[in-house]
């Protein structure tokens, strides 16, 4: 089945399903369910179009998804960025935002990833 433009899976639950959606979590997915009357443990492929059309119109009207929460969260970190704050410029630098330590851990962000379990230092040729 597909919804705005994404292909959610027919074998699962579909509380799960819609956590396929960038911007709807587990919580929200069963939140969703409730308000819409719609039993979380039915599978994707045995709902009807009009529950769909139900879930379609839901999260049309009371979430941003996909695209436009891209744009809000884009938006936010330019903001960031432009009054010069503190968070605006860890964003900037590509470090960790949220006061994660960075002399040992962040190495996929520093570009320092080891691709085996060796010390991750070069070796140096004794002549």
């Amino acid at each position: 089945m597909r919804l705005f433009g994404i292909t959610i899976p027919d074998q699962k639950r579909i509380d799960v399903s819609l956590t396929y959606f960038y911007g709807i979590g587990k919580t929200t997915s069963q939140a969703i369910l409730k308000n819409i009357h719609i039993d979380p443990a039915k599978r994707t492929k045995d709902l009807d179009p009009e529950e769909t059309n139900k879930i379609k119109d839901y999260i049309e009207k009371n979430l941003k998804i996909e695209g436009e929460l891209r744009q809000v969260v884009r938006a936010n970190i330019s903001r960031l960025k432009d009054i010069q704050s503190y968070r605006g410029a860890r964003h900037a630098r590509k470090l960790p935002v949220r006061g994660q330590r960075t002399k040992t851990n962040s190495r996929t962000v520093r570009g320092n990833t080891r691709k085996t379990a060796g010390s991750g230092k070069r070796k140096v040729d004794l002549k």
